[in-house]
């Protein structure tokens, strides 16, 4: 492993897919800092910036409101130029530059296209990208949903034309794993033990030789296992493999999002129950956002992946807030919007 440079301020890059526990990592992270300074670049898809409010709301003393920068105009792969490099040259001009940056990628994000622009000349002699963590949603892939092979898939969609609409979750999953220094099987507390080495396996099957695998439960991993891995992975792009070699940039066509404004709240566990129903009728990735909850001060976050819906108060609203119940919904293109937010509003959900 190449040594990590002095000069260099180092930066990790989180990357996983939806709901695979990124934010519950980062947070660990934070609050387990040891007197890091860390700074956070957050990419959002979607026009609400759900994961970068929880962070800012954490009350983590070592983690003020300037060490978290949002990015919310798009995937970071596909702005760099107009995004990243700026935002990443703010944070070394600081009088006091943070100790180690931690970029928390959209779920939607290619890796690699990220992980070349630290080699721009802007940012190249001065920060270096000390590695590449995958989060993976170990019950998710246990399901197969990331697991399958590329060769088989592609041989399929040949045979068949009725499967050119799929969707790239399995190409993403790849990507993510390909790139990765170090992958990460989330909720591992939910897979029973051969379940455990099922998922295990598809992950080495896309992983670089010699990259670490770890298990957490609810993205509790020691900050020093996490940061100081010395990758410079900028240096080291030939052996990061990936579907879109050569390409400027990727779309994402194949999914969609918006936001969904919905009244106050009478009980958090009838929200959930809605988010539950949606989720099991409609082609729904993620949902997540924030609810204001009659007769309680405090906020309500609300997070769901896949069948399963979390939700919590974090903090009282501010006197500055207004208060409202947002959720942003991800989910695969052509999502009936109309029948996503009859559902959330608790009318019938109907099957997409």
């Amino acid at each position: 492993m190449t040594a990590h440079n002095p000069g260099k301020i180092p930066a990790t890059v989180v990357t996983g897919f939806l709901g695979s526990g990124k934010t519950s990592t980062i947070r660990h992270l934070l609050e387990h800092a040891n007197g890091r300074r860390i700074a956070l670049i957050i990419n959002e898809f979607g026009d609400l910036g759900v994961d970068g409010e929880i962070l800012k709301g954490c009350g983590i003393e070592s983690c003020g409101e300037d060490d978290v920068v949002e990015l919310a105009n798009g995937c970071l792969c596909c702005t760099v130029a107009d995004d990243f490099l700026p935002t990443i040259s703010a944070l070394l001009d600081r009088a006091l530059p943070p100790d180690h940056i931690v970029i928390e990628t959209s779920g939607l994000a290619l890796p690699k296209p990220l992980v070349k622009a630290f080699g721009w000349p802007e940012v190249r002699t001065r920060v270096t990208v000390d590695g590449v963590v995958a989060l993976v949603d170990g019950p998710a892939v246990a399901a197969g949903l990331f697991a399958e092979d590329p060769e088989a898939v592609q041989a399929q969609r040949e045979a068949d034309g009725s499967l050119d609409h799929d969707s790239p979750l399995a190409e993403l999953f790849e990507e993510q794993i390909g790139c990765a220094d170090l992958v990460v099987v989330n909720k591992t507390d939910l897979l029973a033990p051969e379940d455990l080495a099922a998922v295990e396996a598809a992950i080495r099957q896309e992983a670089r030789p010699g990259v670490r695998l770890l298990h957490a439960a609810h993205g509790r991993l020691d900050p020093d296992v996490l940061l100081g891995l010395s990758a410079a992975a900028e240096d080291d792009l030939d052996s990061r493999r990936s579907h879109h070699e050569g390409a400027d940039d990727h779309d994402h066509d194949d999914f969609e999002s918006f936001a969904v404004e919905l009244p106050e709240i009478a009980a958090p566990a009838e929200l959930a129950r809605r988010v539950a129903a949606l989720v099991e009728a409609q082609a729904v990735l993620r949902v997540k956002g924030f609810a204001a909850v009659a007769g309680r001060d405090m906020r309500l976050v609300l997070q769901a992946a896949g069948p399963r819906v979390q939700h919590y108060f974090d903090r009282d609203w501010r006197p500055d807030e207004v208060r409202r119940t947002r959720l942003v919904v991800i989910g695969l293109k052509g999502l009936d919007r109309a029948a996503v937010e009859a559902a959330l509003m608790g009318e019938a959900v109907v099957a997409g």
